[in-house]
């Protein structure tokens, strides 16, 4: 076990593709973590999702150990976390393991909307944060004016600020000794009852739940007897280690460590992140405080295309929700798609990586109905429940009024195109509420917007405006009435639940025929006319027709009486008649991503 005074608990935070792996790598390098053989670039991220769109999406720990200028040995243990507004559950819960954290910002960029979000957040765990510039190096690199705008924006003295190039190691060096000089040790009693924080956990089929923890008071070994405190139940501990960056057993784990244990925990569900785990021979009197609770923002039902799939499904979910505890689901059923799960998740790009990960990681063949959001409903009896799906709606009759979730949003944006950000935003529905120059080039934009509108391609278009240069951070709002209806969308006749939204009146229309439009382009023809329609009730309001597959039946008939030819047509055209009154028509896959995938 390390003395306490040479113990060091950071992270790395900052807005996407600002560098935080990179700074993670080069720190690895230098500490002797990992060798020449096994360098790459983002070793920490490990997950083929996370190397493929090069972003962090799970926050990973690594026990390092670092002799400082004065030759004294420390023991770094480094949280590297997500940059993405989904991901911002991660941060929160690594921020909580820690002491200080390295915020890094782009040289060429700038300060963004996730740097500031990030930055708060770091202030209202009131750990200590250390400027770091990044990307000094690169030709557009404006130092004097990024420094500025971090005292300016976020408070901080901008000659605290350490200039770094993460790729090439520039600077590098500095920061570890900013980290031996300005974080301070943990505070903790090796005497005292052990008290251990679990910030997160992952499923392993062979070991069971494997816990990751930071120890503040007490020490835990292999052997030990443990007791959760939330749940009340007790284990045995197999195993403790650290992360370096693999898994790594060690005798034990003391006061102000970040490892991970091993325990006899047989189910998934049994441990849950911000849990506080101690010792029944000699427990502690109060927890650790958790974490904030985050609640799903998103709504989708997640379907197996196989019905026989459904407990793969089941059990499938239950490892990912250990592994990522801010995503929820509960079962469901739909006439059409079978049996499922309605999953709650905390914005889209956080969908798009769980659906993903259970078609890689777990190898299921998925289906995924029209994303929503909670909507409150004020019946006329004085009631009011909240839906997160549109086939939940009451009749139209029993409502009084609808309400839909707001979000502020902070948009950071060119000057130049305030004018086009204006417009997107009014196009959903929204409105600036404040303007903010952050300097000579770039604005910050408040708006006031609904959430269902900033589902499905919002940031596609910000990002298409701005030509990549805009970012934005978001927070809920509260709740506003809305004239709110459900669009069913009916394929030959017969309504298709993963299709249906709650959508406002106004653009029902358009959005019919874009689904409709999309559908006509991926659905199969059959041998009779397939009828695509959009329907608000009873009232029909988009329609394309896919027209039938034709085959020549009078190919045979070589001239001679017109007769002839005009019976077989008839007799096809009666077929086709009776084909149309039994026929189905089966959906493709393509046509539930394509429908999701339909932009403005």
């Amino acid at each position: 076990m390390t003395d306490l005074a040479h113990i060091r608990n950071f992270c790395i935070i900052a807005h996407i593709d600002h560098g935080k792996s990179t700074l993670a790598d080069r720190i690895l390098e230098l500490t002797g973590a990992i060798t020449k053989r096994e360098q790459r670039d983002q070793v920490l991220d490990d997950m083929d999702l996370e190397r493929e769109r090069g972003i962090t999406i799970k926050a990973h720990p690594v026990t390092m150990h670092y002799t400082a200028r004065n030759g004294e040995v420390y023991q770094f243990n480094l949280i590297d976390t997500p940059g993405h507004v989904d991901f911002s559950y991660e941060v929160s819960r690594s921020l909580s393991a820690c002491e200080g954290a390295l915020l890094v910002v782009d040289a060429t960029q700038g300060v963004e909307a996730q740097t500031v979000a990030h930055t708060f957040l770091a202030a209202e765990h009131d750990i200590y944060i250390i400027p770091v510039l990044n990307k000094i190096d690169m030709p557009a690199a404006d130092v004097v004016t990024v420094a500025r705008q971090i005292e300016d924006i976020l408070a901080i003295p901008m000659g605290d600020a350490l200039q770094v190039s993460a790729k090439t190691g520039q600077g590098v060096p500095d920061v570890l000794e900013a980290i031996v000089r300005l974080i301070p040790p943990p505070r903790s009693d090796p005497a005292a009852p052990t008290r251990a924080l679990v910030f997160d956990s992952e499923y392993d089929t062979f070991r069971g739940g494997m816990v990751y923890i930071r120890i503040f008071d007490g020490g835990l070994k292999a052997g030990d007897r443990i007791r959760l405190m939330g749940t009340g139940r007790d284990y045995e501990v197999k195993e403790v280690g650290c992360f370096m960056p693999r898994p790594m057993p060690v005798a034990a784990l003391g006061a102000g460590e970040t490892g991970y244990l091993l325990a006899n925990i047989k189910d998934a569900s049994d441990i849950r992140i911000g849990e506080t785990i101690t010792q029944p021979d000699r427990p502690a009197a109060q927890p650790l405080p958790g974490f904030k609770e985050f609640r799903p923002m998103v709504f989708a039902g997640i379907y197996p295309v196989d019905g026989n799939d459904y407990e793969h499904l089941k059990a499938s979910l239950e490892k990912l929700g250990l592994n990522d505890s801010s995503f929820v689901y509960q079962p469901e059923s739909s006439a059409a798609l079978g049996f499922g799960y309605r999953c709650g998740f905390l914005g889209l790009l956080h969908m798009e990586i769980i659906q993903e990960r259970l078609r890689r990681e777990y190898d299921l063949d998925i289906i995924s109905t029209y994303p929503s959001v909670i909507y409150r409903i004020f019946r006329r009896d004085d009631t009011m429940v909240e839906v997160d799906n549109p086939m939940k709606l009451p009749d139209p009759g029993q409502i009084e009024r609808l309400e839909e979730p707001l979000i502020n949003a902070f948009i950071i944006c060119q000057n130049e195109i305030i004018g086009d950000m204006l417009h997107l935003v009014m196009d959903r529905r929204g409105a600036v509420t404040k303007t903010e120059s952050l300097d000579t080039k770039r604005v910050m934009l408040t708006c006031l917007l609904p959430l269902n509108e900033i589902l499905l391609d919002f940031n596609d278009r910000l990002k298409s405006v701005s030509h990549g240069y805009a970012s934005m951070d978001y927070e809920p709002a509260g709740y506003r009435p809305a004239d709110l209806v459900r669009m069913d969308i009916l394929v030959h006749g017969e309504m298709v639940e993963a299709f249906s939204c709650i959508i406002h009146r106004d653009k029902a229309s358009l959005r019919g025929h874009q689904i409709c439009g999309k559908l006509k382009e991926i659905v199969p023809p059959q041998m009779f006319a397939v009828a695509l329609q959009a329907a608000i009730g009873g009232k029909i309001i988009a329609r394309e027709t896919i027209r039938p597959v034709r085959k020549d039946v009078t190919a045979k008939c070589y001239g001679g009486d017109i007769t002839r030819k005009r019976k077989l047509l008839e007799k096809q055209k009666e077929g086709k008649k009776k084909m149309k009154q039994i026929g189905s028509v089966s959906l493709p896959q393509e046509a539930f991503i394509a429908v999701l995938k339909t932009d403005g």
